[in-house]
């Protein structure tokens, strides 16, 4: 039976109306996380790979880590649903029972700000590459926007965060930094990681007048690499001269070989200043070995290295060489000294080194055992139920100083120009936070070194030099 014209012409309005509706709403939160088309890989948990880049940004509607639990995927749906009161239980609970889940908590802040106004950051985080050193990156943010958010925000208004997986890689990196340079809710950028892969990003950062904070990459070549692009980690420069002044002062050794990755700008960036500073504190490097060629062989490396006297071992490797650089730990079992630069800072190192690695001295950019007493360390063994590392401290910097500059001027322009001042200086687990006009942070490193102790479960810690 048809129906009379008068009310299907209403039952059409009504259906325009409702689409019309639920594409406002779509358009509304894709302002931030753009459209998905989401892919599940053979684990059953969100697809990392073969996503397009909106897909790979999430103010909580989708879980970027690989793995993930029954409460926080109800949290994650209720988010996407705009269910926020659902979310916050589902998402709660899933903290209860993993506590140290960092991007929960980023979820949890954002889905009790819900659809209010509130200023909005973004965390570039190698999660598909390095999913342990992105949730240390994380774990620095979320204690950083906890903080913020529980004292009544930024002058009263609260932080948003979005989780962006770059993978560490430029190319990826660089498209990431485009989406979010032509959102204009986006104030600020955590990250990216790697040097490489800051240097590819900040170029389009620097062209979008949006400023990227890196707590990781070290290289010198970042240093006034642009007036958008700044670090809370101290330079190459910084930690290789203090290793070649242990090598050559503490020690009283002369002889160093270095062993790096040439297609690392990190590595080479360590290396490279690493030679300068022994050549100036008198000593000289006998032996470069790259780690990355595809002959290399730790047994003959460290043979040739001992046959022309050399007296210390460098590591100036990056994340992807390690297990090469444990060769050469396992190899050597403590006949020469090593030293070595903060990617090599891991529990791998711990676990996989063992005895062979006692004795090694490591710079990095803080250290727990040196500020243990501190409300941030204090605060984040509350959060996470254990210690953390220089990467969860430098990534908590990074963010302070992103809400102390949003605070003075919340704006891209604002916020850039707010880092550069000489009065800027919130303070942070490592410090005072305060930029040189090179984008460098203006700090020292702290060298630990490898001895017997239980605190990592390995048998072995880091620990403070005095």
């Amino acid at each position: 039976m048809s129906q009379p014209k008068n009310e299907t012409a209403v039952l059409v309005l009504a259906l325009f109306l409702t689409l019309g509706l639920v594409g406002a709403g779509i358009w509304w939160f894709s302002q931030l996380s753009g459209s998905r088309n989401t892919t599940q890989n053979q684990n059953g948990a969100t697809g990392l790979t073969n996503q397009s880049i909106p897909d790979r940004i999430s103010l909580g509607e989708i879980s970027l880590l690989p793995e993930t639990s029954p409460a926080k995927e109800e949290g994650i749906e209720a988010i996407s649903q705009g269910d926020y009161s659902k979310a916050i239980v589902s998402l709660q609970t899933s903290l209860q029972n993993q506590k140290n889940d960092p991007e929960a908590l980023i979820y949890l802040n954002n889905a009790r700000i819900g659809a209010a106004t509130s200023y909005t950051i973004a965390a570039s985080v190698p999660i598909g590459s390095d999913p342990n050193g992105a949730l240390e990156m994380l774990r620095g943010i979320a204690q950083a926007q906890e903080q913020v958010n529980s004292a009544g925000g930024i002058k009263g208004v609260k932080l948003t965060i979005a989780i962006a997986n770059d993978d560490n890689n430029p190319q990826v990196a660089q498209q990431v930094a485009a989406e979010l340079v032509k959102n204009p809710k986006v104030l600020g950028v955590i990250g990216p990681y790697a040097s490489d892969v800051t240097l590819a990003a900040g170029s389009v950062y620097n062209s979008g007048q949006l400023v990227a904070i890196s707590p990781i990459s070290t290289s010198v070549k970042l240093s006034g690499f642009s007036r958008y692009v700044f670090r809370t980690v101290p330079s190459d420069y910084v930690a290789a001269r203090a290793l070649a002044n242990y090598m050559t002062t503490k020690l009283q050794k002369t002889k160093a070989a270095v062993f790096f990755t040439s297609q690392s700008g990190y590595s080479q960036s360590l290396k490279s200043e690493f030679v300068t500073a022994v050549s100036l504190s008198g000593g000289q490097v006998e032996g470069e070995y790259d780690l990355s060629d595809p002959g290399f062989s730790a047994a003959r490396s460290v043979k040739e290295a001992s046959d022309r006297g050399v007296q210390v071992l460098m590591l100036a490797t990056n994340t992807g060489e390690l297990d090469q650089a444990l060769q050469v730990v396992q190899v050597n079992n403590k006949r020469l000294k090593i030293l070595a630069g903060d990617d090599v800072y891991t529990p791998k190192t711990l676990e996989v080194g063992g005895g062979a690695a006692s004795g090694m001295v490591v710079a990095v950019p803080w250290h727990i055992g040196a500020n243990s007493s501190s409300q941030f360390v204090q605060k984040s063994r509350q959060l996470w139920v254990g210690d953390v590392s220089w990467r969860t401290a430098l990534a908590y910097d990074a963010t302070v100083a992103l809400i102390a500059a949003i605070a003075l001027n919340p704006t891209r322009v604002g916020v850039q120009q707010a880092l550069l001042s000489p009065k800027f200086s919130p303070p942070g687990a490592a410090g005072n936070v305060r930029f040189l006009p090179s984008g460098d942070r203006n700090a020292s490193v702290q060298l630990v070194q490898i001895i017997s102790g239980q605190r990592s479960g390995a048998g072995y810690d880091f620990v403070p030099l005095p």
